[in-house]
């Protein structure tokens, strides 16, 4: 890999609608670094959901991760570019739960102080994996915006650097990864690839990955977004970053806000990504249920939105496109409580 303070340009790439340049994502060195530290997660068909939709749906089952979803891939590539100094002094994040966990398995394996900020609602599974790897865990206000204010605050008095889950090249670089391993393995184009909406790194590192690698012919990014976490869906349609109060949701993992100051996510997502789905909370829930009775496979709240999405009718390949249609189920760490309540809602139904 190269130099570890190399870092990418933020203004390198002209937007494709011609407005502000979108950051160059260094996808080698990226792919170099996720390589030695995260998994190749399997690619596999949902015969189910092949038959409603008339050609094959192929899952990217990054709930089957190191640390249990995508996270740790953007994570490798941030952590991997810190300088030395930066190394030593340690980082500062906040997460909801994954990121967090993400971060703090890199960086013991890295030999890098990890603090985390949490929200109070943050999962519990997700706040013993943080601990879990050795990382400080703070529980900081009620909200996510809350925890990253903390979060910010103490990367600046500190000095340590601050690794943010979704607005930073390197991260969206890293979650980028995941999809030139679908592109190595298909003898076919897909004609989508289905992905969460939350901060916009995973699917604005999506589609900037598949531009990078097909160009013009690059099929769809489809981001698809929980009704109850959709911040920045609402911010984009606002044309600015806003906030919105945070609802309670299982898809928890895309709550959040994504920042005021917002330099890269916003733009990337706002430039690549033209097809957005919005998934009720009902929906979520039978598709975490189908999940674990037809395809034996744990999925959390945030990993089932585009499974849902599917199931639900509410997004459908367009006919001039074939090929298969891929989605990424993003993560599996749910409270066991929680999948318990959502299967014995679903029980005889899935």
């Amino acid at each position: 890999m190269s130099e570890p303070d190399a870092r990418p340009d933020p203004e390198g790439v002209a937007a494709p609608d011609g407005g502000a340049p979108l950051p160059l994502l260094d996808f080698e060195a990226a792919r170099q670094a996720v390589a030695g530290l995260a998994r190749r997660t399997p690619l596999v068909e949902a015969g189910e959901l092949s038959d409603a939709l008339g050609r094959p749906v192929l899952l990217k089952l990054e709930s089957l991760q190191v640390t249990g979803s995508f996270k740790v891939r953007g994570a490798a590539a941030r952590l991997a570019a810190l300088t030395h100094g930066e190394r030593r002094a340690g980082v500062v994040a906040c997460s909801s739960g994954n990121h967090g966990r993400a971060v703090a398995w890199v960086a013991r394996r890295l030999g890098i102080p990890a603090t985390v900020c949490v929200p109070g609602w943050v999962d519990p599974v997700k706040l013993a994996g943080i601990r879990a790897q050795g990382a400080e865990a703070v529980l900081s206000g009620a909200t996510f915006d809350e925890a990253e204010s903390a979060a910010l605050e103490l990367a600046r008095e500190s000095g340590r650097t601050y690794v943010s889950a979704y607005d930073d090249p390197w991260i969206m670089a890293g979650q980028g990864t995941l999809v030139l391993e679908v592109l190595e393995e298909l003898s076919t184009p897909a004609s989508a690839v289905l992905a969460p909406l939350s901060g916009g790194g995973l699917i604005g590192g999506i589609a900037a990955a598949l531009r990078w690698k097909l160009g013009d012919d690059a099929p769809p990014a489809v981001a698809v977004s929980a009704e109850r976490a959709r911040v920045m869906l609402a911010s984009l349609e606002a044309g600015r970053p806003v906030e919105l109060e945070e609802e309670d949701t299982v898809a928890s993992a895309l709550s959040g806000g994504i920042g005021p100051a917002n330099r890269y996510s916003f733009r990337a997502v706002r430039a690549l990504v033209n097809e957005h789905v919005v998934v009720p909370e009902a929906d979520i829930r039978a598709a975490m249920a189908w999940a674990c009775a037809r395809l034996h496979l744990v999925v959390e709240g945030g990993g089932a939105v585009g499974l849902a999405a599917l199931r639900a009718g509410l997004w459908r390949p367009g006919i001039h496109r074939a090929g298969p249609v891929v989605v990424v189920v993003s993560g599996g760490n749910v409270d066991a409580g929680v999948l318990a309540g959502v299967l014995e809602e679903h029980q005889g139904s899935s």
